[in-house]
């Protein structure tokens, strides 16, 4: 299993990656996906980063993405809750499980479920208040 760092922006994600990427010298994981690829997306938004993802240590990935106004983890993005906990566990039975028991008293507010990116992926705040993205990528 693989765990990474996500970090949420107000329309700042990519100036603050290409920082990031100067920093560490390293090159994205993958072509960064716009919200252009997401049905239903108002125009002004389509030119900004759903998600991104920059190797920073032997493999550890920075992630990130734009989170309109008013729409952050929990409420309004803010410091605090601007940054989550990503885990990318190898099988969708290990994703099932870390998901279930991080969920425990805690608020499962998107269900472990395959996405339209390809990944099986859901989204919790324990019941400590930490945000954890569990995300299953199915191997080629």
């Amino acid at each position: 299993m693989k765990v990474s760092v996500y970090l949420n922006f107000t329309d700042r994600t990519e100036e603050a990656f290409e920082f990031y990427k100067s920093v560490f010298g390293t090159e994205y994981a993958r072509e960064p996906v716009r919200y252009v690829d997401m049905p239903g997306v108002p125009d002004e938004r389509r030119n900004l980063i759903l998600n991104i993802q920059l190797p920073i240590a032997d493999g550890y990935l920075l992630m990130g993405s734009d989170v309109p106004e008013g729409v952050g983890m929990g409420g309004e993005l803010k410091m605090g809750n601007n940054v989550q906990i990503c885990l990318h566990p190898d099988t969708r039975e290990e994703a099932d499980r870390l998901y279930a028991a991080l969920a425990e008293g805690g608020n499962a507010h998107m269900p472990l479920a395959d996405q339209f990116w390809g990944d099986y992926y859901g989204e919790l705040v324990d019941k400590f208040g930490i945000t954890w993205l569990v995300s299953h990528t199915p191997s080629a």
